[in-house]
């Protein structure tokens, strides 16, 4: 089959690779009709790779049809239509039952001291091939996939393997519900859709903060207030439109390379250049994360308030601005995406009316051959690209 493969650090390729076949008896394999590039991809593209091998099938956001189920799987058969979360959990375990499917005891990469195992995404999460491909093996199978109707564009149910789900979640962890008033930072797909959530969840002031001019827009268009990040006078406009104090809670939707911190950069690129082993070292060991998002969320939210980090992180040992946070006595929550806990919440929202605009959500769709050029230019946010649906 053809799927998107890793080969260095922003050298992505289209190659051919072995078909994936029924390994465990709980196992599924579905013929992927779509699948997108997500923002979490980009940092395997781009800081991530010591711990890919060259060949690492990518991709966690699929959604197609049924082909073959393990004997164990009694809830799927061939032609089922489903959407693939993105997050490998068992269902039974303590964790799942929780509603903690990133840490389920089942498939915890315990090798690294990690969470459950996900998708399409590095060592230090089990090294499963991905979906970005024509195939895809789904573990866990019993539990994981979400049935869907046949009829409806792909585009109608695909977000349901991770965009909505982490949005939902970052929402629910600020709570931000009726009357609140929240910050987004990062208006990428995560940070728009955070913005819609809470705005469909009654938040009296959503605010996205961003530096690409269409992605202010973007989220202006659909209510918010759209800020720019390099005004001098940020902190103050924020509050200006939150009563003086602050917002009720700030989502952190852009993680570890956020922009400006360039001894932070200058970490990354390093790492970058170093061989594998030694880089992974560092990851493991050191602070190299961009905390510029993180450290301009504790300075915006009020106090008492909450911050919501759903932005990727990757270091070990980061500084934290320690003092502010217990001075402001902020609550601090975080995670990937427990998929499957939010689904039920979700799925009455997938309608004809669309509340939360995901029929229109993806900027382009394109075949899987161009996804080499799609990653690029998502990348360096040129020519308009905000969210690629691939088509294998």
């Amino acid at each position: 089959m053809r799927a998107l493969t890793w080969h260095g650090r922003r050298d992505v390729r289209v190659d051919d690779v072995p078909d994936p076949r029924i390994e465990e008896p709980t196992d599924a394999i579905v013929r992927v009709t779509s699948t997108a590039i997500c923002g979490s991809d980009l940092h395997l593209y781009e800081v991530l790779g010591p711990f890919l091998e060259p060949g690492d099938v990518l991709g966690h956001e699929a959604m197609g049809i049924v082909e073959e189920v393990g004997p164990d799987v009694p809830g799927l058969r061939p032609g089922d239509r489903v959407v693939v979360p993105f997050n490998v959990a068992c269902g039974h375990c303590f964790m799942c039952g929780e509603g903690l499917m990133t840490q389920c005891e089942t498939t915890q990469v315990r090798e690294w001291d990690s969470g459950a195992a996900l998708l399409g995404y590095t060592k230090l999460y089990g090294q499963l091939p991905g979906g970005q491909a024509e195939f895809l093996r789904v573990p866990q199978a019993h539990f994981g996939p979400v049935k869907v109707p046949h009829g409806p564009p792909d585009e109608r149910f695909l977000f349901l393997s991770d965009v909505l789900p982490t949005a939902w979640q970052a929402v629910a962890y600020a709570g931000l519900g009726p009357g609140a008033s929240g910050a987004v930072l990062g208006l990428g797909p995560i940070g728009v859709m955070c913005t819609r959530v809470a705005r469909h969840l009654g938040a009296e002031v959503v605010i996205g903060v961003d530096r690409v001019p269409d992605r202010l827009q973007r989220a202006r268009a659909n209510g918010a207030i759209a800020l720019e990040l390099e005004r001098d006078d940020l902190a103050s406009a924020v509050r200006d439109h939150t009563g003086g104090r602050g917002p009720d809670a700030v989502i952190d939707a852009v993680g570890m390379e956020a922009h400006g911190a360039p001894v932070a950069g200058f970490a990354q690129a390093l790492v970058g250049a170093l061989p594998a082993p030694i880089a992974r070292w560092l990851m493991l060991t050191a602070g190299v994360d961009r905390l510029g998002a993180l450290t301009l969320a504790v300075e915006l939210v009020r106090r008492g308030g909450t911050i919501s980090v759903s932005g990727v992180y990757g270091g070990m040992a980061d500084p934290l601005p320690m003092l502010r946070l217990f001075d402001k006595q902020v609550t601090l929550r975080m995670g990937q995406a427990n998929v499957r806990r939010w689904i039920e919440d979700l799925l009455p929202l997938l309608t004809d009316d669309d509340p939360l605009g995901v029929a229109s959500f993806a900027s382009h769709r394109l075949p899987l051959r161009e996804a080499p050029e799609a990653y690029a230019a998502f990348q360096h946010k040129r020519d308009g690209v905000f969210k690629v649906v691939l088509e294998p």
